[in-house]
Order: C-alpha cells, then structure tokens, then sequence
C-alpha cells in the first residue's frame, strides 16, 4: 500500500495564484464605450467660406447712403480681421443702374481705404445682371475662414427615456454654436500663434530701474480709489 504525499502549503500557494492571473487574463472589461460628450456630439469645424454684402442702388445714386456706407464700414473691417487676400466689388453689367453703381463703387472703394484697406486688395469686377432681378444690387464678397457647428435641433430620441441618465442629442449644440460664432480668428483652433517680438527698449528700461534699486512695476492710475471712503 503505497502511502499519500499531501501537498505542503507553501506547494499550494503558487498554483493558486497562477489559477487566479488565469482568470483575469480571461476577463473583458470595457469602460466609456459610448461617448457622451457634447464637444465630441457638436464639434467646431473651420472651413473657407465666401462672406457677401449686396448695396442697392438706384439709378438715380452718385454715392453711397448713410445706412450703406455704416455697412461697407463693417464689412471692411470683417475682410481685414478675416486677412483675406481680395475683397471683390461686383458691379451688374448690362443693368439700368448700371452707371450709378460704378459710381457707387468707386465711393466703396474710397470707403475701403479710408479704414484702411489698401487699393491693391480691392478688385473691381462685373457680372451679367440679365434676370437676376429688376434692381440688381452692388455685390461685396470675400473668401475666409469660418468656425461653424452643424444645425441644431435634432432630436432623434425620446426626452422622457432617461434611463441610462444620459444627456440628450442636441445638449450643447447651442454652446458649441455661440462659442464658435465668438471666435475672432477660427486660425486659432488649427494651431497656436507664433511668439512675437519682444519689447527690447521697455526690457532695457526694466532692467536699469532694477539695477538700481528702483520700482519696476507701471505706476498706478491717479483716479484709482482705495475704497477708504
């Protein structure tokens, strides 16, 4: 009769742990796999678009009106904050009104450079106004980028399903749209700006009040009040 050897604790303590390494390397666990993140729902995308102002113009016109010339001033601005390259002045060719709005372009023009838009990036062209429409207008346009988020307003899935306490479809489709419409430069969300130059006369000024003990922080405003009243 052959005798049993009983494994000794110290013997049964590896396989127990190597049973349990065996059991976690069979487990799958997946975390997040749906994303509920508004930004990743309503992305900011930036894309070249051509940015227009129609002026109407009578036939009876020499220059610009008031309302028009506060529009071509905004206008001009928008093309220079956009650093477009053209901004193109469409005047209707074969027109009634024709003649007023070449003259009413060349007061554009002037308007332009007056807010300081340079004669060179202003482009003077005509279009075939042949049944565009009875008056057809003075047209402005400029390619640039623009920051932009798709239409809100879906709502493919019932609101009262909360179940899996989730936000719903058009969460923050309204943020994203207002965050990208305040974006001056939509540059900016493709990469950062590069430094600019440093101030070396400010810095030497600096750097000679502190070698001789003196204050070199700006001095504070006159009317600032300590509120001791």
């Amino acid at each position: 009769m052959t005798a049993r050897r009983s494994l000794s604790p110290r013997r049964f303590l590896p396989l127990v742990a190597l049973s349990l390494l065996a059991g976690c390397a069979n487990q799958h666990v997946e975390v997040g796999a749906v994303p509920d993140d508004y930004r990743t729902r309503h992305p900011i995308t930036v894309r070249e678009a051509t940015e227009d102002l129609e002026l109407f113009v009578a036939s009876s016109d020499t220059r610009l009106t008031h309302p028009d010339l506060t529009r071509v001033e905004s206008f001009g601005t928008r093309f220079r904050r956009a650093r477009a390259s053209v901004l193109r002045v469409g005047v209707p060719s074969g027109a009634r009104n024709e003649a007023a709005a070449r003259l009413v372009a060349d007061d554009v023009t002037r308007v332009l450079r007056q807010i300081g838009v340079p004669r060179q990036r202003i482009l003077i062209t005509s279009y075939p106004a042949h049944g565009v429409a009875d008056v057809p207008p003075l047209l402005l346009s400029f390619n640039g980028m623009v920051a932009e988020v798709a239409p809100c307003g879906r709502w493919p899935d019932d609101l009262a399903d909360t179940s899996e306490n989730r936000n719903y479809q058009n969460f923050g489709c309204a943020t994203q749209s207002n965050l990208a419409a305040q974006i001056a430069d939509p540059r900016d969300l493709l990469g950062p700006r590069g430094e600019s130059e440093i101030d070396a006369e400010r810095r030497s000024v600096v750097i000679e009040k502190y070698r001789q003990g003196q204050r070199t922080a700006s001095e504070p405003p006159r009317q600032s009040s300590d509120y001791n009243w």
